[in-house]
């Protein structure tokens, strides 16, 4: 019966889905929905196909990255069970009386999305997006979180992953990432095709002297989970 069908289907993916966020916290994913889906747009377009991804362990990854994304992205991402409540009323605010929509999107909610899912707004997509954001906040470190997330991420057209990005704009290794580079690299996230060295895109630079201030004012971040109620009474 059509109910037995959807039940089988239900169970398939809880387990399957558990199994790869668990198999993930020891493996490095070897590539991500969004990197099959800019491939497939390269090949549409005519342009040269370009998937530049190599993974390095957060111990080969400068501090001043993840302070940096800290800073820029998610400041309470060491505090928050992968989502910031707080910042999630504000935008639903400010949205309300403002064309320009703003999101409230964790580093952990990022990290969920590119791992696991496609880039899009649709009520499905951002629903397991709450589902996978749970699982790898379940099962994984902040600092597995955080690894992941630096590594998949998208820095520019084809290029993936902080290392990748240190190599192709600044000819070094993620370990030897300056405190402005990170910052740089950080404020071209949220269009990182639009906005990277390369493109000297005038956002990016105003963004990257926000990110900066704010790194000077958090200082040096351990990855480490806080009780929420430290910073948040």
């Amino acid at each position: 019966m059509i109910w037995r069908f959807f039940f089988r289907l239900g169970l398939f993916f809880l387990i399957s889905s558990v199994g790869m966020t668990i198999l993930y916290k020891w493996i490095n994913p070897p590539i991500t929905p969004l990197m099959v889906i800019r491939t497939f747009e390269q090949k549409n377009t005519d342009k040269d196909l370009k998937m530049d991804y190599d993974w390095v362990d957060i111990d080969s990854i400068n501090p001043y990255m993840w302070q940096a994304v800290i800073a820029g992205e998610d400041g309470f991402f060491l505090y928050h069970n992968g989502f910031d409540i707080e910042a999630i009323k504000k935008a639903r605010e400010y949205n309300k009386t403002h064309s320009d929509k703003r999101g409230a999107s964790t580093v952990s909610q990022q990290c969920a999305k590119n791992v696991f899912l496609w880039p899009g707004r649709t009520w499905l997509r951002k629903g397991l997006e709450v589902y996978f954001t749970f699982l790898i906040e379940l099962f994984w470190s902040k600092e597995r979180i955080m690894e992941v997330y630096l590594n998949v991420i998208e820095y520019g057209d084809g290029i993936y992953g902080v290392e990748e990005a240190s190599k192709q704009y600044f000819k070094s290794h993620a370990k030897n990432l300056t405190f402005e580079q990170s910052a740089l690299l950080v404020a071209g996230l949220p269009n990182p095709r639009r906005w990277n060295v390369w493109t000297s895109a005038p956002q990016l630079w105003s963004r990257s002297n926000i990110i900066q201030r704010n790194m000077l004012n958090i200082g040096p971040q351990e990855l480490i989970k806080h009780p929420y109620s430290e910073v948040r009474k």
